[in-house]
C-alpha cells in the first residue's frame, strides 16, 4: 500500500490527472517483491559480517586443539557474547549445525545444508573448502584460518567502497527528489504557468519526463551496487 501511495503521489505531481496517476500507482503492486529482495540481500550481508566472525572463533578453538564439534559450540558462545540478545542469524545457524552433530549425522552434511540455504559466495566457499579437507586429511586449521583471512579482508574493501560512495550515495538521492520538489514548488508558487503542462501535449511531455525520471533512477542504483 505504501508503494501505492508513494506512486500515486509522484503520478500526481508530474500529471495532475487521477486516472493516470492511479495506473502508475498500479506499478506499486511490485514495490514488496524489489523491497523483499533488498531485505534478503542485507539480511545476506550481516550474515556473511556474522560468518566472518564465527569463523574466526573457530579458527582459534582448533588452534587450541578442541576438535571441529567444540569449535563450534565455542562459536555459538562467543557470537552470543557480541550479541546478548541472540537475535543473530549466525547464531540459529550453528545452534541447527550442532544439533544435528549431537543426533549423529556427519559434520559435512549440516555445513553443505546451511551452505545451500544461506546463499552466500563466501559461506558456500567455505563449505566446499571444509568437506575436502575433511575428505581428504588436509588441515583444518589452517583452511579455516586462511578463509577467516580472505573473507575478512573482503569484507573490509567493502566497507571502505561503501565509505567512498556514502556522500554520492547522498548527493544521487537529493538529485533524484530534485525534480519532484521543483514541480511541487512551481505548483505552489505559480499554477497558471504549470497549467499547460497538464493537458493535451503537455501531458506526452510529462509522461516522457517520467520516463526518463525512472531510467535514471535505475542507472544510478546499478551505478551505485558495486559488489566484490
Amino acid at each position: 500500500m505504501a508503494g501505492c501511495a508513494c506512486l500515486f503521489g509522484v503520478g500526481y505531481v508530474f500529471f495532475h490527472h487521477c486516472f493516470l496517476s492511479l495506473l502508475l500507482a498500479l506499478g506499486g503492486g511490485r514495490v514488496p517483491k524489489y523491497w523483499s529482495r533488498y531485505l534478503l540481500r542485507r539480511r545476506r550481508e550481516i550474515l556473511g559480517l556474522h560468518f566472518k566472525q564465527a569463523l574466526y572463533s573457530l579458527s582459534s578453538s582448533l588452534a587450541a586443539g578442541r576438535s571441529v564439534e567444540n569449535g563450534f559450540r565455542e562459536a555459538i558462545q562467543d557470537l552470543r557474547m557480541l550479541y546478548p540478545d541472540g537475535n543473530n542469524d549466525m547464531i540459529r545457524e550453528l545452534s541447527i549445525i550442532v544439533t544435528r552433530l549431537e543426533y549423529g549425522q556427519p559434520i559435512e552434511e549440516a555445513l553443505m545444508d546451511f551452505s545451500r540455504r544461506a546463499s552466500n559466495e563466501d559461506i558456500n566457499n567455505f563449505a566446499d573448502v571444509f568437506v575436502t579437507c575433511k575428505r581428504t586429511g588436509g588441515d583444518l586449521v589452517e583452511v579455516v584460518r586462511r578463509t577467516s583471512n580472505v573473507i575478512g579482508e573482503k569484507l573490509e574493501v567493502s566497507q571502505e567502497i561503501a565509505v567512498l560512495i556514502a556522500q554520492k550515495r547522498l548527493e544521487s538521492k537529493l538529485l533524484l527528489g530534485a525534480p519532484i520538489f521543483f514541480l511541487i514548488f512551481m505548483n505552489l508558487t505559480s499554477p497558471d504557468y504549470m497549467k499547460p503542462l497538464y493537458s493535451g501535449g503537455g501531458l506526452i511531455i510529462s509522461g516522457v519526463a517520467l520516463l526518463l525520471f525512472g531510467l535514471c533512477m535505475l542507472l544510478i542504483s546499478k551505478i551505485m551496487d558495486i559488489r566484490v
